[in-house]
């Protein structure tokens, strides 16, 4: 990790994302080269470990589930179509939180940056900040809703649902200045504000009530609170006084001749936002956030990453935007969630071994749980090779954040509909609100 020198750039501490700096100064974790728990934040960890269950399984070795690689041509198929679908002429938008602002067809970003006079190129680098500070939170506050939950957008009267719900949701709450310190200056996120938030501003925002209840309403504001507390701890991405868009600036000091690395970015973000997370499992003070037992991985651990890697994709275009290149993006592994692992579960590349499996809700550090979460991130690899091929695009045309959008979650939610009433999932996942 690059390490930096003094402050600069209007008292951003520009030391590296490895190095330790104490509460009320920097770093909440010390994450240095060497560290124990450092080979296991990066995406090349997600790949790997996963990769071991994955063999573990192939081998007859599980007591869980079996796998059937030779399903993954079906599934490609499948994907393929459904990208046909959606995307005719094959410019397929990256997976990120943006699609869920469109949702109805409305470009609800564009409207907010017209109101705001923020259009043009002049603009690109405020636009930058923004995107960021609406983004992040939205991810945080992205995880599933439960089936009962409904929002009804006041713009627009379209009632929405899940992700695409809970994407609108956090927009408004944002535009209405729900994060923000600032009066008179709605559109940003502080630390100030965001240490502040609890589970009755929420649910109030999300419109939840009685015969709408909202999963993990107490961890989503735990999260914006940590985030709140991580950020004013944190002044080398979020400067003094913290702000979520200050990040922009440190990616962009980074960046060589304008171009940054997707595994940069992800690390950036795992060690800078790691103490946002609940404590789980804890490697000599450092938590490992969405990383889970597994006796058949490296250590015993498998780490995912899943909302972090998520908010990874999402930050992607308001970056782009701003004139930075992002490179290297299938560093970066597909997402082990319902959408797209219950896809792969649909189409059997992975069976369980327990019949009744899909009859009981599970909790997520269940080995069942972490074992088809890792099958997900190998099989979701091997569907985007098919997928290519199957369009007659490369890699490099096509990465995975493409496959995703196009996609395997589209065609997740699209099987699943076929299947189930109301398109459930194949099976529940408990949630407190910061894995799924």
């Amino acid at each position: 990790m690059t390490m930096y020198p003094e402050e600069d750039r209007g008292g951003m501490d520009r030391r590296g994302a490895g190095e330790e700096m104490r509460p009320g100064g920097g770093w909440l974790s010390p994450v240095p080269e060497g560290h124990p728990a450092s080979a296991l934040l990066c995406a090349e960890a997600v790949r790997t470990h996963c990769a071991a269950v994955t063999e573990h399984v192939d081998s007859g070795a599980s007591e869980l589930f079996t796998w059937h690689p030779d399903r993954v041509h079906a599934i490609a198929d499948y994907v393929a179509s459904t990208i046909r679908q959606r995307y005719p002429d094959l410019q397929v938008p990256y997976h990120s939180r943006w699609r869920h602002f469109e949702s109805g067809g409305v470009d609800r970003w564009q409207v907010l940056c017209e109101r705001a006079g923020l259009s043009g190129p002049e603009h690109r680098e405020e636009r930058a900040r923004i995107g960021i500070d609406l983004v992040i939170p939205s991810v945080l506050l992205d995880a599933g809703a439960g089936p009962d939950w409904r929002y009804r957008d006041p713009a627009s009267d379209l009632v929405l649902t899940r992700s695409e719900g809970l994407g609108v949701a956090s927009f408004v709450l944002f535009a209405r200045g729900g994060f923000s310190a600032a009066p008179g200056d709605p559109l940003r996120a502080d630390a100030e504000r965001l240490q502040r938030i609890d589970a009755d501003s929420i649910a109030h925002a999300f419109q939840v009530a009685q015969h709408n209840p909202l999963v993990g309403l107490e961890g989503r504001a735990g999260l914006l609170r940590r985030l709140g507390e991580v950020m004013e701890a944190t002044p080398a991405l979020f400067g003094r006084p913290a702000r979520l868009g200050n990040l922009f600036d440190y990616l962009k000091a980074h960046a060589v001749n304008d171009r940054l690395d997707a595994s940069f970015l992800l690390r950036t973000l795992l060690v800078g936002l790691g103490p946002v997370w609940p404590g789980r499992i804890v490697i000599e003070g450092v938590s490992l956030g969405d990383c889970w037992r597994h006796p058949a991985a490296p250590g015993g651990l498998v780490p995912f990453h899943k909302l972090t890697q998520w908010l990874t994709y999402s930050l992607l275009e308001p970056l782009e935007d701003a004139g930075l290149t992002v490179t290297g993006l299938d560093a970066l592994t597909g997402l082990p969630e319902y959408r797209n692992g219950g896809l792969l579960f649909d189409f059997e590349l992975m069976v369980p071994r327990d019949a009744s499996f899909a009859a009981e809700p599970h909790a997520v550090e269940e080995p069942v749980i972490v074992e088809w979460r890792a099958l997900t991130v190998t099989g979701l690899d091997l569907v985007a090779d098919g997928v290519r091929q199957a369009l007659g695009l490369a890699e490099a045309d096509f990465p995975l954040a493409r496959v995703l959008e196009g996609g395997t979650w589209a065609a997740g939610r699209r099987i699943a509909a076929k299947r189930r009433p109301g398109g459930a999932p194949p099976f529940s996942i408990i949630s407190d609100g910061t894995v799924f």
